[in-house]
């Protein structure tokens, strides 16, 4: 009875674990901080400004700076990455900026 225990337990852990290290990259356990930057002149007319964002690298998410990119496609519009927080992971976690259509 002790052996089935100690297994069972042992199984737990494993599975808990391993579930654990697999989103343990997307959330951070700190309230992030926001970035102001100056927006440089647009270089012509139909670019639109994309916002830095952060990028994980390493062990913890990085920001990269904003810049002026030209729309992916036609009637495409910019959503920025933003932070959203996790009530069942206990973190905050990044959702990267793509182009939508209108």
């Amino acid at each position: 009875m002790k052996k089935i225990l100690i297994k069972t337990c042992l199984l737990i852990f494993i599975i808990l674990s391993a579930t654990t290290f697999a989103e343990a990259q997307f959330v951070v356990k700190v309230r992030p901080t926001i970035v102001v930057k100056a927006r440089p002149a647009a270089p012509a007319r139909d670019y639109a400004w994309i916002d830095g964002d952060w990028v994980w690298q390493g062990n913890n998410y990085i920001y990269k700076e904003g810049y002026w990119a030209r729309p992916s496609f036609r009637g495409a519009r910019w959503i920025p990455g933003h932070w959203k927080f996790h009530r069942r992971r206990g973190g905050w976690f990044w959702v990267p900026g793509h182009w939508n259509r209108r």
